[in-house]
């Protein structure tokens, strides 16, 4: 086990740059399987995920050769078509190898996925369309694998039921070889999906957003390679951003630009932080006093869910109270035990919502009453040092800035999860006067 020791109180400035976006690296490594062209990806997050991955494809029989930030993937041919369950329950991304199992040898055996645990995460919505699609799905619970066969996938007109990033994306995954017409309705907007469909289309297939939240695949026969570039992670923009704020600090961030960010920058001027947009980048600031500004998170364009943990300690400096409902996952607000540990005044509680299964985009089934979906966070709050455990990577994200806002050396266990989705954030934050320092337990 792996932990960091944090002296906070430091302020950061500087210039730095982020990784490119983890959702999209990890998705085109599958799509890279779709063809048996070699696929050259750059600008790559060196992140354990991402190693996952690649270790996976390497299993099922191809090659991953990566070369400081960037990998070169070819699948000349799936070797088999089981993936083993001890590399996949380390990743939820491995369900969507389904697609090309499927498309390419019409068999694909997949565990119950792994990853962050955020609730039950279902992959309901996902299965569904497959079998629509012409697939044959069971689950056997004696094994844990999902297994899948299909003489061929068929175009199809689908409806998702609620937003799903990972359901759009492995439908429009196993509709780009299929045979004719597959259109998806109520599919997600987000920026990662769009750079996901632009990559696809480099290799030759025929993906277009026909209007708002539906998706057009035209079946083709076959993809070949292509060579892309990754854009930035908007999640790490935002880490850092606020790292930025909280410390009163002054961090300017290279060659990111405000598409995709332009929801927490709105909030931002909400809350009277500081932000000026350049050609060449973004630059990040203390500039007074802040104002309480509550958020509800919710499927692109809105608040992302993935910001709220870290947007939660800019609201500990703010004068007042404000509220972050977290609308997209049932448990996603364990980290507030840790925040309350560090003198945060912070209360979980359930709002009044009066038609539950239109504002959530949950499986209400998956809901306890033990899980909160709403904090109100009261202050400023001077936080104190403490031990703190991560929960998940943005949770991750979010004690680690509480611990550099505040006064004297904080623990933070279990960083693992951290690595999964941040590429070396550590040196990033010391590079601009952060006292970080990760150890064996």
């Amino acid at each position: 086990m792996k932990k960091f020791t944090i002296n906070g109180g430091r302020r950061l400035s500087g210039k730095t740059e982020v990784s490119g976006a983890k959702n999209v690296a990890l998705k085109t490594l599958v799509a890279a399987c779709l063809t048996n062209e070699e696929v050259i990806i750059e600008n790559v997050p060196l992140i354990s995920d991402f190693f996952v991955m690649c270790d996976i494809i390497k299993e099922l029989g191809g090659e991953a050769e990566i070369l400081d930030h960037k990998v070169r993937i070819r699948m000349r041919d799936f070797a088999k078509t089981k993936i083993g369950l001890d590399r996949a329950a380390e990743i939820r991304t491995s369900t969507i190898f389904l697609a090309p199992l499927l498309s390419r040898k019409g068999e694909a055996i997949i565990p119950n996925p792994g990853g962050c645990r955020l609730g039950a995460r279902p992959i309901d919505r996902i299965i569904d369309g497959l079998i629509q699609m012409g697939a044959k799905i069971k689950y056997l619970s004696e094994d844990g694998y999902f297994h899948a066969k299909a003489e061929t996938l068929s175009g199809i007109d689908y409806r998702f039921e609620k937003n799903t990033h990972m359901g759009t994306e492995t439908l429009i995954l196993a509709a780009v070889m299929a045979k004719g017409k597959t259109v998806l309705e109520n599919a997600a907007e987000e920026p990662e999906i769009d750079e996901l469909i632009g990559f696809l289309n480099s290799m030759g297939a025929k993906i277009r957003r026909s209007g708002k939240r539906i998706i057009e695949i035209e079946g083709v026969d076959k993809l070949h390679g292509t060579h892309w570039t990754i854009l930035p992670d908007r999640n790490e923009i935002v880490t850092i951003a606020i790292a930025a704020i909280i410390t009163g600090g002054d961090v300017f961030i290279k060659e990111v630009k405000k598409e995709g960010l332009v929801e927490f920058l709105e909030k931002l001027d909400e809350a009277g932080a500081g932000y000026e947009i350049k050609d060449d980048g973004i630059r990040f600031f203390a500039k007074g006093p802040l104002k309480a500004t509550s958020v509800t998170t919710s499927p692109y364009p809105g608040f992302m869910t993935d910001w709220q943990a870290p947007w939660a300690i800019l609201m500990t400096q703010v004068e007042g109270e404000s509220i972050i409902h977290e609308t997209v996952f049932e448990n996603k607000l364990e980290y507030i035990k840790d925040l309350q540990k560090m003198g945060v005044n912070a209360k979980l509680f359930n709002p009044e919502v009066k038609d539950k299964d239109e504002i959530y985009n949950f499986n209400l089934k998956d809901d306890h009453p033990e899980y909160f979906h709403a904090v109100k966070i009261t202050g400023p709050t001077p936080l104190h040092n403490a031990v703190l455990t991560m929960h998940n990577i943005r949770a991750g994200a979010a004690v680690v800035l509480a611990a550099l806002l505040a006064k004297g050396e904080s623990t933070i266990l279990e960083i693992e999860h951290l690595d999964r989705g941040y590429e070396k954030l550590e040196e990033r934050l010391n590079n601009l006067g952060a006292s970080i320092k990760r150890a064996e337990e």
